[in-house]
């Protein structure tokens, strides 16, 4: 219940500061939708509301939004260069990455995180084994697979800091 509590609070905060004019119809319709999405979405967050409090939690995940921006930008300039370049012709494939995440809230954030970058797309994820299955758009070689894991350690390095 306290978790709920919690959850509500900061989502109901988000709400405010995103609808910024501060009036009462705003309030009230935050309060309907902050809870309604608690209601959804509450058991997702398991790990307890002790672990809201930990503020280095934060900023590893300020960090994680400035380097998954940063990520994004460089997915989407190099991607737009292949398509417009004719002579590209990819050679897709599926990897088989291995990751130590254990919590499904830092599963879902890797294979997300793994979407959004160069031409990769998580497929499938078997979290009891700890392994995600990534569609590669271009796999030349065995340099490929090596970036692709090396990324990922990048990605695991920081969601390891911010949920487990």
């Amino acid at each position: 219940m306290k978790n709920k509590i919690v959850l509500f609070v900061l989502s109901f905060i988000v709400w405010m500061l995103l609808g910024w004019p501060f009036d009462w119809q705003h309030a009230a319709l935050g309060i309907f939708v902050s809870g309604f999405v608690i209601f959804l979405t509450a058991d997702l967050f398991h790990a307890g509301a002790r672990h809201f409090f930990h503020i280095r939690r934060y900023y590893w995940f300020i960090f994680y939004v400035i380097f998954m921006t940063w990520q994004c930008i460089k997915a989407n300039i190099d991607m737009a260069l292949a398509a417009l370049n004719p002579a590209y012709s990819p050679s897709p494939g599926i990897i088989k990455v291995k990751t130590g995440l254990k919590s499904s809230m830092a599963l879902a954030f890797l294979a997300n995180s793994i979407s959004l970058s160069r031409g990769a797309l998580s497929v499938d994820v078997a979290p009891k084994i700890g392994i995600l299955y990534v569609h590669q758009i271009n796999i030349k070689n065995h340099d490929t697979v090596e970036a692709v894991q090396k990324l990922t350690e990048k990605y695991e390095s920081i969601l390891k800091r911010i949920f487990e």
